[in-house]
């Protein structure tokens, strides 16, 4: 019976050595203790002889030896410590960095206060003088005639400003009205600012469909024919339904004519016959003959 009960426990002992080094831990204490009380049983079971005789090693009041060894460590255990050891690192790496932040927001202030002070004031640019368009671009967007050297002599001066503006409620009206004026008065430059200027302060008046076609009258008749077709072209298209939609057209092919572009020229008469035929036979049938019988077409 007492053999049996040393067997069991010593198995109970070999089951405990064989279980994982992470139990073993936390379990080092009770397998000394069984281990000791083994040994006392031993000493009871035989008492002397051949060698069976072991010195209890626990005894009624004693205290468990302190000569125990030191529990070892798990991989828990030693992730644990290096994680401490990674985030206190960071922590360090941290603190450098803003302390390196802090120095360069300082240094960059006082390059960019060194700069200003020392930078010298941009010279002033003027904005250059607005000039005549010339018969290859837009006519549309010139705001005065071409500066001449000397100037406009006195006496043209004196006559221009003989022509009087007319003044009523409607400004969109004088101003066209004046526009008129210096063209029948062949102030053709004061007339080609005057008229592009109502165009663009009045795009809406009742009048644009005639500001149009006056700025090109005024180019053409001022022997610019390339700015003049622009302008003609750009009315016909803008409003074909307009009051001078069909005047524009018919000197478009003028203006065609004078570049010896017969072809050209053709097509826009072909055109205002075909889009205005009772302006053809009509209110501008003696200008559409002149043009037809100036141009050769097939």
């Amino acid at each position: 019976m007492i053999l049996r009960r040393i067997g069991l426990v010593l198995a109970i002992v070999l089951g405990f050595a064989a279980l994982p080094a992470a139990a073993q831990d936390n379990s080092d204490l009770r397998i000394k203790k069984l281990e000791a009380e083994v040994k006392a049983l031993q000493h009871k079971v035989f008492p002397d002889g051949a060698g069976k005789y072991f010195t209890p090693e626990i005894t009624p009041g004693s205290a468990p030896s302190d000569d125990l060894p030191p529990p070892s460590t798990g991989p828990v255990t030693d992730i644990l410590a290096r994680l401490d050891a990674v985030e206190a690192a960071l922590a360090r790496m941290t603190a450098t960095s803003e302390e390196n932040t802090n120095r360069a927001g300082k240094l960059e202030a006082r390059v960019a206060a060194l700069e200003s002070a020392n930078a010298a004031p941009a010279p002033a640019v003027s904005a250059p003088e607005p000039t005549a368009v010339s018969a290859n671009t837009n006519a549309m967007t010139s705001t005065k005639p071409a500066p001449t050297d000397a100037g406009p002599a006195p006496e043209r001066l004196a006559a221009v400003r003989a022509i009087e503006r007319p003044v009523s409620a409607d400004k969109g009206e004088d101003a066209y009205l004046y526009g008129y004026r210096l063209w029948d008065a062949k102030f053709y430059p004061e007339a080609q600012q005057q008229l592009k200027m109502t165009a663009d302060k009045y795009p809406q008046h009742k009048r644009i469909s005639y500001v149009r076609n006056l700025l090109g009258r005024a180019w053409l008749d001022d022997g610019k024919p390339g700015t003049a077709a622009q302008v003609f072209l750009q009315n016909y298209q803008a409003d074909k339904k307009g009051d001078r939609a069909a005047d524009s057209l018919l000197y478009l092919a003028v203006a065609m004519a004078k570049l010896k572009e017969t072809k050209r020229a053709c097509v826009a008469l072909q055109e205002f016959a075909d889009a205005y035929p009772q302006e053809a036979t009509g209110r501008l049938a003696t200008q559409y003959a002149s043009v037809k019988s100036s141009v050769k077409c097939n």
